[in-house]
């Protein structure tokens, strides 16, 4: 089967071309921590982020040794490429300290309310070119950025991922068969949306999964987040895979516990970790 995978970019004049047992994990010690109220935080896992003009959804929230504070979306959310282009190796990026914009309530005719601000502070696809990396599988869906939250936008932010709870932790390499969680907030939809899905397949030696959920990822869903069914962080929204197949549309996610091991090596951020989320997972 001919497969095109393609970035889920959205613009703000619109698309850029397609291009049981329940599981309750107790909050941990980040729980402790002055985060913003998980009801009214406007900076959180499932958040609208604007680079320029393009929106993604960000994932989860990170920190670092000297307490500066992170969410993370795709690298290619601040790619200069085409739609098409998702060889993070071989495609330009915007330079670090690019001004990313936090945002609620963007959709197809609106750019919706800024609520904080943040600088670029680390793209996996800017390390591979400093680096000269030639990983087939990595220059492919080694697709992970961090936005450094800026000072005065650092007190509307949680970790929790909304609906679903946690993170709890970060996942080991999933089998075929396992559920996957994860929020969506494309400015196509005007909501945000929280979905469940399975792991069809592991992609790339272990670099990536090929992914179902109740309704596919769409342009401006890139850089969402995905839970394991004990609430840990597995992947990150990347691209959009259109074939011809019983299942003829699918999404990739980079495996995020290799694309963290990147960046905790190759970022220049010292200490750097995720967050747990300050309340309980219950898928």
């Amino acid at each position: 089967m001919s497969v095109v995978r393609v970035r889920l970019l959205a613009t703000l004049l619109g698309v850029v071309p397609l291009i049981g047992l329940v599981l309750v994990a107790a909050p941990t010690a980040d729980a402790s921590r002055a985060w913003a109220p998980e009801a009214t935080a406007t900076i959180k896992p499932g958040v609208q982020m604007y680079t320029g003009d393009a929106q993604c959804t960000g994932n989860f929230v990170f920190k670092d040794k000297a307490g500066h504070v992170y969410v993370g979306y795709a690298a290619h959310c601040a790619g200069t490429g085409s739609d098409s282009q998702t060889n993070g190796c071989k495609t330009s990026s915007r330079k670090i300290g690019t001004e990313v914009d936090f945002v609620t309530g963007g959709n197809f005719f609106s750019a919706g309310t800024t609520v904080g601000k943040g600088k670029l502070a680390y793209s996996s696809w800017v390390t591979m070119h400093q680096r000269r990396t030639t990983n087939v599988n990595r220059c492919a869906y080694n697709d992970f950025a961090l936005v450094r939250v800026d000072p005065g936008s650092v007190g509307k932010v949680n970790p929790t991922v909304p609906t679903f709870g946690g993170p709890t932790g970060v996942a080991p390499l999933l089998a075929v068969g396992a559920p996957i969680y994860t929020i969506g907030s494309s400015s196509l939809r005007g909501t945000t949306a929280a979905k469940t899905g399975t792991v069809l397949a592991v992609d790339g030696g272990g670099f990536a999964y090929d992914v179902r959920t109740g309704n596919p990822g769409v342009p401006g869903d890139s850089g969402s987040g995905f839970l394991d069914s004990k609430g840990r962080v597995t992947g990150v929204l990347s691209t959009l895979n259109v074939g011809i197949a019983l299942m003829p549309v699918t999404n990739t996610m980079g495996n995020l516990t290799a694309e963290l091991d990147w960046a905790q090596k190759y970022s220049g951020i010292k200490g750097l970790v995720l967050v747990h989320g300050t309340r309980g997972f219950k898928p």
